[in-house]
Order: structure tokens, then sequence, then C-alpha cells
């Protein structure tokens, strides 16, 4: 299991945080009024199949994309025979870390296979045959809700009115197109399709990019996950009474693993010390001057790489919090 790096302490502060709605059960969906219809967008937005996945840091930004859409010519060739590091080897979720009382697992090194980490990603949804990107926008339908679990109930922050469900391209490690999935505020979704059209068209991998599921919630850590994601209604990291601005659809993680959390002696993902050394960039790191930080600065997110008091390096979020 592929276990989300701050999801242990959802539940209880769900449950505890009102306590007279109780925790929803997972198959009972809220009736909406007049939900929002789903938009979907298809774009002549071509990442060059000749040119690697860019890697964090790239000074440039891409080009805008043309606005009157025509039909690819061909369909371009993966990149994943080009010379690029062998994949990891590591077999991911294969060993439970003891937890300390905070509940998170107990740090370690990080295993030679993932100091540079690159796994192919697996599709859950079709991938973009054409190799432009996609995207679409649509409410939290029964099924979405479904698959979310426990990672939201009536006792959260935000209805599930206030959320949207987006789909976007995004090029892997493995040097294909993907599509992936994000639950959102519904105010942010439109800016952050855009912030992903750019990473797209520039390459930046991304290994997986899916809902948090319960599954998530109540896997053991193992130190080792790394997808990208929005919305779950969990607490801020070390507390158990302040709601996340993932809780609110304001926040989204970025390849967890290459950009990792870190506060004294707490590691999130906990394999992931490795990718501390910021000096020493991969694929898939988010730095200061990349395009990767521009991108959500443009919409008006920050990067908590910047905070002082912690470095939260995966994070990215609508109000700086």
């Amino acid at each position: 299991m592929r276990s989300h790096p701050r999801t242990a302490l959802v539940a209880g502060l769900v449950c505890a945080a009102v306590a007279v709605a109780g925790c929803a059960d997972p198959d009972s969906v809220p009736s909406e009024a007049s939900p929002a219809p789903t938009v979907t967008v298809t774009e002549t937005v071509t990442a060059a199949p000749s040119d690697p996945p860019a890697e964090a840091g790239s000074p440039s930004d891409a080009p805008s994309p043309s606005s009157t859409p025509t039909a690819p010519t061909s369909t371009p060739e993966p990149s994943a025979a080009r010379d690029q590091p062998a994949y990891s080897t590591w077999v991911l979720g294969s060993v439970v870390l003891p937890e300390d009382e905070r509940g998170f697992g107990e740090v370690r090194p990080t295993p030679p296979s993932l100091r540079n980490r690159r796994y192919p990603t697996e599709d859950l949804l079709p991938p973009p045959t054409s190799g432009r990107f996609e995207s679409s926008t649509g409410p939290v339908t029964a099924a979405v809700r479904k698959r979310m679990g426990e990672t939201w109930s009536p006792a959260c922050p935000v209805g599930l009115d206030e959320l949207r469900y987006v789909t976007v391209s995004f090029r892997g490690f493995d040097g294909f197109a993907h599509t992936g999935e994000l639950v959102v505020a519904a105010s942010e979704a439109d800016g952050l399709v855009q912030v992903f059209r750019r990473l797209y068209r520039a390459g930046f991998p991304i290994e997986e990019m899916r809902l948090v599921s319960t599954a998530d919630l109540d896997a053991p850590p193992t130190g080792d996950g790394n997808d990208t994601a929005a919305y779950v209604c969990r607490p801020v990291t070390g507390e158990t009474t302040r709601f996340s601005q993932h809780a609110y659809g304001l926040a989204i993680d970025v390849n967890p693993f290459q950009n990792p959390y870190e506060k004294g002696d707490v590691v999130l993902p906990e394999l992931a010390s490795s990718y501390l050394d910021r000096g020493r960039v991969r694929p898939g790191m988010v730095t200061a001057d990349s395009l990767v930080v521009r991108a959500f600065a443009d919409i008006g997110w920050s990067w908590g790489g910047a905070w002082n008091s912690l470095k939260d390096y995966q994070h990215f979020s609508a109000n700086g919090l």
C-alpha cells in the first residue's frame, strides 16, 4: 500500500470535531442543489516527445498554449526508453515502520533504490492517448464520494457542494502521459487546471495523482508513499484539534517523497530523508526557482518550502497555511 504520508489522525479528528453529527456512512451521499456541470477541455498542448521530462529548477516557462485546437499529426512516442535512471527496485509498502506516540513511523535512511526515485505510473483512469493535455471539472458525484470513503464526512469543515472533482493530464517518470484526479475547492478548480497544464507542457514528472481513500487512512506507516493529492479531511500535521487546509480543498501536496515534510525529528514520508538535501536536484523535486513554484504563485498559491519554522516542500496552499 502506498500510504498517504499524513492521514493517520483523520478519523479521530473528524469524529471528535462534531460528535453529535457522527461519522458518515461512506455510501450515504448528501443531496446537492444544482450541481455544477462537468466541463471537459482538450487542448493541443503536447509535451515534446523528443525531450526528457524536465527536472525541477528549470528556469524557463513553456509558451502559452494555442487557443485554436488542431488534430495531432501523429501519436507521440513514449520517452521511457531514453537515457534515464533505471526504475527503482524497492518494493513499495513492503516494510511497516514502528510507530511513535504521535502516530508517525520511525524515520530511517532512504533505501539506495529510492535516492533517485523513479517508478512507472499505474493508470487508474484512461490516459490521454493523443498526448495532448486534457482536463475536466465537475461536481463530486455519488461514485466519487464513495471512493473518497472516510476522507470526508458531514463533520468536515466544507460540504461536498463546495468541492469539485478535477482530472488533469500529467507526465509520469516513465515519460508517458497519464490522467490524474483531485478533489479541490470549487473556487480554486480553474486555477489549478492552469497550473497542471503548465507542468504538463514542461514535462515535470509526477508519479501518481489519485484520490486519498479510506484504505490510505487505515494503512500502517511504510514511509514510501508518493501520491500527489489535494482533499483529505485531516488535522494539521502533529495536531489533533485544528483542520489542515487540505480539509477545505485549499492545499495540494506534489510528489511528497521527492519533496518531504521536515520539522525537528519528523520527516514525512519517513524514508525520504535523502530528499532533504535540496542542493542535489533530482527529477520531481520542487525548488525555489522552479516552474512549479512560479505556476502556483501565478494563481495566488504559496509554497511550504519557503516556511521558516518547518519545511513542507511538497505543500502548496491558497492562503499560505
